[in-house]
């Protein structure tokens, strides 16, 4: 084994991302969007960057902790990606997903199985998101629909759900990039954060409400039911609003676009679009040179080779 190659895609938040921080549920899908990390053997490993020896080190200490005889093998990597970084898409989340299995198996010469390296990968990501709910990692690896939910810090689940985006809905589905916003991810959740202290009683009813919303999106999938599905993409929208994660300029975007669809916010710049004809929504976005590109769920998650 010379060569070792492991690939691994991104993610968006479908619904819940804020309310899930509360003990509400979130959905969450992998995304055609990829990460791929190769290893070669080498007579002496050279780290590019300052990171890769904390994330290699994660990896022996799982070891460890499992009392697995490895041995520490000197290699070069390199690093593939369409998955934009710091936007929102779980890049994060797929380099350690890569780096678990793709060390884990030089290191011990053989393949691990899917459960343990996202144990590994969760690990990982926090040195990347220090309160992270190990979420990211599982689509990372399992792929599909994941359904998470927190109740504590010590009880967390985290499902992977044995049911597709129907055709029918997410032939009307595209990506917009409304490009990078000013504001992090974790600025928006300490924003929320503040917004809560401040005026629990209401920032609880919305949330309740998300919740509501994440779980009728969830029957809409199974019933195939498109008009349920954009009525609630509607609705998740509007509660984003009222709990001031949504920028001027995306409600400025989406008021535009009424005429052809709904969309909400998902991420650092982006937009889950559904429009009513495909083909009109494309050619009004090239009109308006509105960056999109189509939602193609990823079902296979973490792949060798």
């Amino acid at each position: 084994m010379n060569i070792l190659r492991y690939s691994a895609p991104g993610r968006i938040y479908i619904s819940g991302e804020h309310a899930a921080v509360y003990g509400k549920p979130a959905l969450v899908c992998a995304i055609d969007k990829r990460l791929s990390v190769t290893f070669t053997l080498s007579k002496k490993t050279v780290y590019k960057d300052n990171i890769f020896p904390i994330l290699e080190k994660s990896v022996i200490d799982f070891l460890q902790s499992k009392k697995v005889s490895f041995e520490k093998k000197e290699y070069a990597y390199s690093v593939e990606s369409t998955i934009p970084i710091g936007r929102g898409l779980g890049s994060s989340a797929a380099y350690c997903a890569c780096i678990s299995a793709g060390l884990l198996e030089l290191f011990t010469g053989k393949e691990w199985s899917k459960e343990e390296v996202n144990v590994c990968a969760y690990q990982m990501e926090k040195y990347f998101h220090k309160n992270s709910s190990g979420v990211d990692t599982s689509t990372s690896v399992m792929g599909g629909l994941i359904y998470y939910r927190k109740e504590f810090e010590f009880l967390k689940s985290i499902s992977s759900l044995a049911i597709r985006i129907p055709k029918k809905i997410q032939e009307h589905l595209i990506l917009i990039d409304t490009e990078k916003p000013i504001e992090t991810s974790e600025e928006m959740i300490r924003s929320v954060g503040a917004l809560f202290n401040k005026e629990s009683n209401k920032t609880e009813m919305i949330f309740n409400k998300m919740e509501k919303v994440t779980k009728r999106i969830v029957v809409s999938f199974m019933k195939e039911d498109g008009a349920f599905f954009r009525d609630n993409i509607r609705v998740s929208q509007e509660l984003l609003g009222q709990i001031g994660v949504v920028s001027s300029k995306t409600n400025k975007l989406l008021f535009e676009l009424t005429d052809v669809g709904v969309g909400k916010m998902i991420g650092s710049g982006y937009i889950l679009f559904c429009c009513g004809d495909s083909n009109t929504c494309k050619e009004i976005f090239t009109k308006k040179s509105i960056l999109y590109t189509s939602f193609i769920p990823n079902y296979r998650g973490l792949v060798k080779g």
